[in-house]
């Protein structure tokens, strides 16, 4: 959020990632040569007879005449739009076993790698829209590893690339089986909105796949698992079943669980339309300052801006009212509170807002984790406040290099956030209420980029958010993604959506609603929130920033996600009736704007 007005912050990642992969793509060494036992694993590498044995991703491949480097035919695969033209084969291998993979390529910007390899994956990359050119890397499986994925791709955007003669050398491995069918299902811990489970690991499993009702729910690579966005007080039936190369077995016995009663972080007294704004507490600027008195009934939840830390680095959160030489009109601390109490008799939430664009929060260590406790309780304590709201911008959050897993997140920063608040809920008990509003850069970017990415260069902090909103959905209340202050965004769609109609708001809260694969990786699927846990965050006025939506626009979005009305060439993946409502930033632009906003929602509503 924005102490001032409109700003763009969004980063360039894919100009970043580019970069990186510019930096680190010179062509590998040659490398040693294979040795004598050494087979070509690889099934039509000359791609002679067509496109049998290799998955073309989108139909973007095609084996054609010519060009071609050797015998009658190469591969010739088409990047279109956000597609990469991605075409790949699963070959069995031997642990602990050195491989070396190579192909001749043609094309503007042409990729080859292997992944699944147990240790280090690998990748290289070439121009030559002219010439063949022959790509090689090695790798080294590791010492559980039975099949690996080679593939080759182009780039975003740039015109068709051809592949010719790709080979992997190496010892070939035995015949991968199906594996048997798990054993020894039970269930590990409940609560309102998920259930873990646990089963025996299966010898040649490479992943698992949970069922409720016969339905795929989840993935995971170990014999555990916990599905999420259950209801309350419900009853539900699991099975698991193993998986690998050679293909998926049957269903297990299945175990049923019914989840404890209460809604977890929605147990807090909101209304089941709720309006939530950010006033201005700490700060003026050309909006004005608005005392706690004079904000409207509209609002159900005011999140005070801002506490903010001493440093980057303490976790020391220190929250004011603003100076009166900055804001003559303020009012006094005890007024302050006597507003407070008196908005809480009407049922409305207050909540002190951590971060914003100024308050760069970084919890590297415990020592920083047990200062944010301390400091955040004290400010809730000495307001009367009802809970908390993480507004965390900019460098506050970021993925360390190998933290890949949004389900089992390495990074201090990541995990001491999540304790802390964690810390917070379990002293405050169920009535805590807890408020999110990340940037699409931090949420929904993760559908396509995840922290610094398979070959580095990407920007850590895409999709950072994730793992925090996944370990703490059972206590999260609400979740306003900031649709504004944003470059185009990929849906679900696969096509990008750009800020400032209803178009944007659809696809992005969609995406959170039906969840989705992180970074594009089905066994990492973000599972979606209950819809009484979402409202779409926008600014309330032009001057309050980037992607300001029309009255008329917000409403067509609150139709197509509430009704499945007005929405335009996206279509939702359900009916989404019990979306929570709308955020703004601010309650001071809104004033500024005459109450624009804050009208139009009570009008929709009926309220």
């Amino acid at each position: 959020m924005e102490r001032t007005g409109t700003v763009v912050r969004f980063s360039r990642l894919l100009a970043a990632c580019s970069a990186g992969l510019l930096a680190a793509g010179a062509l590998v060494a040659s490398a040693p040569a294979a040795g004598a036992a050494d087979v070509d694993l690889v099934r039509n590498g000359g791609f002679e007879a067509g496109l049998d044995s290799w998955n073309c991703a989108n139909s973007s491949g095609a084996a054609v005449t010519a060009p071609k480097r050797t015998g009658a035919s190469a591969l010739k695969a088409t990047p279109a739009g956000s597609d990469h033209a991605k075409c790949s084969q699963t070959i069995t291998v031997k642990p602990n076993s050195t491989y070396t993979l190579s192909a001749w390529v043609q094309g503007s910007y042409v990729y080859l790698g292997a992944s699944g390899t147990g240790t280090t994956d690998v990748s290289t990359w070439t121009q030559s829209p002219d010439a063949w050119k022959q790509l090689t890397t090695t790798f080294t499986t590791g010492p559980s590893t039975t099949s690996v994925s080679v593939y080759t791709h182009g780039w975003y955007g740039t015109p068709d690339y051809y592949v010719d003669d790709l080979s992997l050398f190496g010892p070939g491995g035995e015949p991968v089986v199906i594996p048997a069918v798990p054993g020894g299902l039970k269930t590990t811990a409940l609560t309102s909105t998920s259930v873990a489970l646990s089963w025996n690991a299966v010898s040649g499993a490479s992943g698992y796949h949970v069922y409720r009702g016969g339905t795929k729910v989840a993935t995971a690579t170990g014999p555990s698992a916990t599905v999420t966005g259950l209801t309350p007080s419900t009853a539900y039936s699991f099975q698991v079943t193993a998986t690998n190369a050679a293909g998926e077995s049957a269903k297990s016995a299945a175990v049923t669980a019914t989840t404890t009663e209460g809604g977890g972080g929605g147990d807090t007294g909101l209304p089941a339309r709720a309006l939530v704004g950010y006033l201005h507490s700490s700060f003026a600027n050309g909006s004005g300052y608005t005392r706690m008195a004079d904000v409207p009934d509209s609002w159900d939840v005011i999140n005070l801006a801002f506490g903010e830390p001493t440093s980057v680095t303490s976790g020391d959160i220190r929250f004011s009212l603003c100076p009166v030489a900055e804001c003559p009109n303020v009012e006094s601390e005890a007024e302050f509170k006597a507003a407070i109490k008196a908005k809480q008799a009407a049922g409305k939430k207050v909540l002190i807002s951590i971060g914003g664009q100024n308050g760069q929060v970084q919890l590297g260590s415990t020592a920083a984790r047990d200062a944010f406790v301390t400091s955040v309780s004290k400010i809730i304590d000495t307001y009367g406040l009802d809970g908390l709201d993480i507004d965390f911008e900019g460098h506050s959050l970021s993925l360390n290099t190998g933290d890949t897993d949004f389900r089992n997140p390495t990074s201090p920063v990541i995990v001491n956030l999540i304790s802390a608040v964690k810390s917070l809920k379990a002293k405050y008990g169920s009535d805590f209420v807890l408020t999110m509003a990340p940037e699409t850069f931090f949420v929904q970017l993760g559908y396509q980029f995840y922290g610094s990415g398979p070959w580095g260069g990407q920007d850590p902090r895409a999709g950072a958010y994730l793992p925090v909103i996944h370990a703490l959905r059972d206590d999260l209340t609400l979740l306003h993604v900031q649709d504004y202050n944003s470059g185009p965004i990929m849906g679900l769609d696969n096509q990008y959506h750009t800020m400032g109609g209803a178009d944007f708001h659809i696809a992005m809260t969609d995406m959170l609603l039906a969840g989705f694969p992180v970074a594009g990786d089905t066994t990492k699927v973000f599972p979606g929130l209950r819809p009484d846990q979402v409202a779409i965050g926008l600014p309330a006025s032009t001057q309050a920033g980037n992607g300001h939506t029309t009255p008329a626009e917000v409403n067509k979005a609150l139709n197509c996600l509430i009704k499945k009305t007005d929405c335009g060439s996206y279509q939702t993946h359900g009916t989404w009736s019990d979306l929570r409502g709308l955020m703004t930033w601010s309650i001071n632009w809104d004033r500024f704007n005459n109450w624009e906003f804050s009208k139009n929602f009570d009008a929709y509503f009926g309220n």
